[in-house]
């Protein structure tokens, strides 16, 4: 694919596991970087979780580390730590999700490494931020949604707390992470000097989930409750239809009088209580039971032809093995099947990001443990029996 990737060049130091670090790295590698994932002997854990064809290459891993190469070094070991004090010198950024403690521990701390090379952009990837009563301690995505408020929502739905069923904090701080470290980058291109950023998974998501929960304890005093009532309605669903379910949300004045057209009740035009957004928002439940009891006696077809004529804002419910044959995602070639040299075919979702109308390529398949050590060490300048030797170090 003949087009310029933006962070063609820029090279990666990867010492993340599980999903937030891999997400991080995995993003920048789809926009062009080097990404050289430095694994121990056992490798990332996830190259254990899900299934698997061949060992350390379940289905998790292969979802977040394509367009990376992976070298095996043991950083307990002083020649390893040599090599990647080797591999500091020459890259644009570090990234890493160990604790704090650890890190200093195996001697490769924000300012030694600083001190090494001053362009470079030091990236830890923590659970909580530092200086902070929980800082140091472990976390992962369940733990987040619990302390980050995200799980009590429900309980404001008078129902037990719940988790999302997705692993929406590792995703969403790695998005955080990805424009934080980029920013810092576009600091070096103009003072030349580099930064060490912190990305915090409990602080990240408190300020996700307040950005509208917060609701009326934005102000001080208060002047309400928090919790955005319209997201908290028991009645804010998909709703089943003759053969299925779908998802409509009329949204402006517009979209909501034809949408009282489409269902026979124009009366509800001139009724005071769903005249603007702000009434609407106040009494939104029974705009929701509107929509569920005039969808019942229709297909998802049906409705669909309606509400697109309408301009009405509205989907199906897909299941996740559905996808594969959706339209639209069919027509912008959303899923691309990939040859692995030992996996065979896989099937790649795309990122959901084009640059001057193309996809960002896989210019490398998800690589086995230690796929690159060889190569790597000898970009390093790293002789023959030397090479033996560190991959001797690093065997099981």
């Amino acid at each position: 694919m003949n087009f310029f990737l933006p962070l063609k060049g820029l090279k990666v130091l990867d010492l993340t596991n599980i999903i937030m670090g891999p997400f991080t790295t995995q993003l920048l590698g789809d926009l062009g970087a080097d990404i050289i994932k430095i694994e121990d002997p056992d490798g990332d854990i996830t190259r254990e979780i899900g299934v698997q064809k061949s060992s350390k290459m379940s289905s998790i891993y292969l979802g977040v580390n394509r367009n990376k190469r992976s070298i095996v070094l043991n950083l307990k070991e002083k020649k390893n730590k040599e090599v990647l004090w080797k591999l500091i010198r020459k890259s644009d950024f570090f990234i890493h999700n160990m604790r704090p403690q650890k890190l200093k521990k195996l001697g490769f701390d924000p300012k030694k490494i600083n001190k090494i090379n001053k362009k470079i952009i030091f990236v830890g990837l923590y659970g909580y931020g530092d200086n902070g009563y929980y800082s140091g301690q472990p976390a992962f995505d369940d733990i987040i949604q619990g302390q980050s408020g995200l799980a009590s929502l429900s309980l404001l739905k008078g129902k037990n707390p719940s988790f999302v069923p997705s692993v929406i904090a590792d995703k969403s701080i790695g998005l955080l992470a990805c424009s934080a470290l980029l920013a810092a980058h576009i600091k070096m291109l103009k003072t030349g000097k580099g930064s060490c950023i912190e990305v915090s998974m409990f602080e990240g998501m408190v300020s996700y989930v307040l950005l509208e929960h917060q609701h009326g304890e934005i102000f001080y005093p208060p002047m309400g409750k928090a919790g955005y009532p319209r997201l908290l309605s028991n009645n804010r669903k998909p709703y089943e239809t003759l053969d299925g379910h779908i998802c409509i949300l009329p949204y402006t004045n517009k979209q909501w009088f034809k949408f009282f057209e489409i269902i026979e009740m124009e009366e509800l035009k001139k009724d005071k209580r769903f005249t603007s957004i702000k009434s609407r928002s106040k009494d939104i439940t029974i705009l929701y039971k509107l929509i569920e009891k005039n969808v019942k006696t229709k297909t998802n077809h049906q409705l669909c032809k309606l509400l697109k004529k309408n301009d009405i804002p509205h989907g199906v419910v897909n299941n996740i093995s559905y996808l594969k044959n959706d339209k639209h995602l069919k027509k912008v070639k959303f899923f691309r099947k990939i040859k692995h040299p030992t996996e065979g075919t896989l099937i790649i979702p795309d990122t959901g990001i084009k640059i001057d109308k193309k996809s960002l390529p896989i210019k490398r398949t998800q690589p086995n443990l230690g796929e690159h050590t060889r190569e790597i060490l000898k970009e390093l300048g790293y002789k023959i029996k030397e090479i033996k030797k560190i991959i001797d170090i690093n065997k099981k």
